[in-house]
């Protein structure tokens, strides 16, 4: 039986986040993975580095992730293909601009400044080639976008480095409490730690299952497609209100498209497939968005599964059983929170105190004993 301080049931970026800020903080860590690290949500991410349109409930946690991203290189030793070209949010009414700019007066009663609206030829500035039908938009400047392989393989180095210990195609078959320490079964042998942290995404609430806690969780898989490279130059990662279409643009030159676009998944396999309809959809909303990339070819299309509340925030909090934490759900955005969330999850597990930029995210919210009558 393998002993650490902390095991963490989970092995996407926000696993290896929290491994790693635990470790260097003097923890002894093992990350559990059931298939392989960043196979789900953390290897599909369209990887937006994005406080633009988030939910005010996030702002805090999603202020201080984006200064983390603006010195990533300090926390994992490589800038993860990041690049803070800005985030862009297009429309085509005067009531969605409206909308957009009421938006975005809200935030900044709530003290925040990191979106603006932009007109029309501010927006033709950003991105030459767009569709004249679109006449404005709200934009965050310090936004961006990352290559969510590079940060995986950075994340995962810098933790084993640290020390973490991470154990691949070792799904958790059953947990138990006994005295002051969890034993987790995998297929790979029994780990034993006195704490243990919940990270395993859209499996998050069969985790929780095990312990004796249910906490309600959906399940999506949000497709990405990637194009032949251009020769043009489109910097901000682009969206449309009220579509699904997330459109950036790699430093190799290809056609990054996602967005929430979804396909199919069974989580018993943890297999996705491709739901090629949806997906020229999506295509279709690039080409309106930017009519001369109409005619680009795709060449590859891919898929992972992510866990979804039903309020479309993340579950960050203690577990009901003693040493038990958890950090799933985060509902297609969790992306540009991974290294602020790492360092709260980390916190809270090292003191047992929550910190306050996690208090909106416990579990109780989604049950019917934590609803407000």
């Amino acid at each position: 039986m393998t002993a650490s301080d902390v095991i963490i049931v989970g092995g996407g970026l926000h696993g290896l986040s929290g491994a790693l800020h635990l470790a260097r903080a003097g923890a002894k860590v093992t990350v559990l993975e059931g298939e392989f690290v960043g196979r789900h949500a953390s290897g599909a991410s369209a990887a937006g580095v994005r406080t633009l349109g988030r939910n005010t409930l996030e702002m805090p946690l999603a202020i201080q992730a984006m200064d983390m991203w603006h010195e990533i290189s300090e926390l994992v030793e490589d800038d993860c293909g990041f690049h803070a070209h800005g985030q862009l949010r297009v429309v085509e009414t005067d009531a969605q601009i409206a909308a957009e700019a009421q938006r975005v007066s809200r935030l900044v009663d709530s003290g925040y400044s990191n979106e603006v609206i932009i007109g029309q030829d501010q927006i033709r500035q950003l991105v030459p080639g767009l569709n004249p039908k679109f006449i404005g938009g709200a934009y965050a400047a310090d936004d961006g976008a990352a290559d969510p392989h590079r940060t995986l393989i950075a994340f995962r180095a810098t933790a084993i480095r640290a020390g973490v210990s991470i154990y691949e195609g070792a799904p958790v078959q059953a947990m138990k409490r006994d005295g002051e320490n969890w034993t987790v079964q995998t297929k790979v042998g029994a780990f034993t730690a006195p704490k243990v942290v919940n990270a395993a995404g859209a499996w998050g609430a069969r985790i929780a299952a095990m312990t004796g806690e249910i906490i309600p969780l959906s399940a999506k898989a949000s497709m990405m497609m990637v194009t032949e490279r251009l020769t043009e130059t489109i910097r901000p990662v682009v969206s449309i209100v009220g579509r699904s279409l997330s459109f950036k643009q790699s430093s190799q030159g290809t056609l990054v498209l996602g967005g929430g676009i979804q396909g199919r998944y069974d989580l018993d396999s943890g297999r996705t497939a491709m739901d090629f309809h949806a997906l020229a959809k999506g295509a279709a909303a690039a080409g309106e968005l930017i009519p001369s990339v109409a005619g680009v070819r795709i060449t590859r299309c891919w898929s992972g599964i992510e866990g979804k509340t039903e309020d479309l925030l993340p579950v960050i909090c203690p577990g009901k059983a003693a040493g038990l934490f958890h950090i799933f759900g985060f509902s297609g955005h969790g992306f540009q929170l991974v290294p602020a969330a790492g360092a709260a999850i980390a916190d809270m597990v090292i003191t047992g105190v929550v910190p306050d930029v996690l208090l909106p995210f416990n579990a109780d919210r989604l049950t019917t004993q934590g609803a407000v009558e």
